[in-house]
């Protein structure tokens, strides 16, 4: 079993910039592909970025292409989202979620394929 635990989240004017760390618990972090969601009042929640296991492959969603970069320290068990050019809509509560795959480049967009899920961290953006 895997805990994640997310920190970093703020209030941010736009065009500003956060990083987000989330934190998992137990030794075997490099069995998972991470990922970043996120999910805005009233709507579904939404892939944002994700990274492999071995870290060497990553993917973004469209909206934050250029503006968000995932990275991830197996050394030290974490995985960090750094958001730059922060616009109004990126406003939401972002969550850290694990994925069990067994290939080490294998990334996976869907929120059912994600094991493990963190508590979330508030992110607000004002305009």
């Amino acid at each position: 079993q895997v805990q994640l635990v997310e920190s970093g989240g703020g209030l941010v004017q736009a065009g500003g910039s956060l990083r987000l760390s989330c934190a998992a618990s137990g030794r075997t972090f490099t069995s998972y592909a991470m990922g970043w969601f996120r999910q805005a009042p009233g709507k579904e929640r939404e892939f944002v970025a994700a990274i492999s296991r071995s870290g060497a492959s990553t993917y973004n969603a469209d909206s934050v292409k250029g503006r968000f970069t995932i990275s991830r320290d197996n050394a030290k068990n974490t995985v960090s989202l750094q958001m730059n050019s922060l616009k109004s809509e990126d406003t939401a509560v972002y969550y850290c979620a694990a994925d069990l795959v067994s290939s080490k480049e294998r990334i996976r967009t869907g929120t059912g394929s994600y094991d493990y899920w963190g508590q979330g961290t508030q992110v607000t953006v004002s305009s």
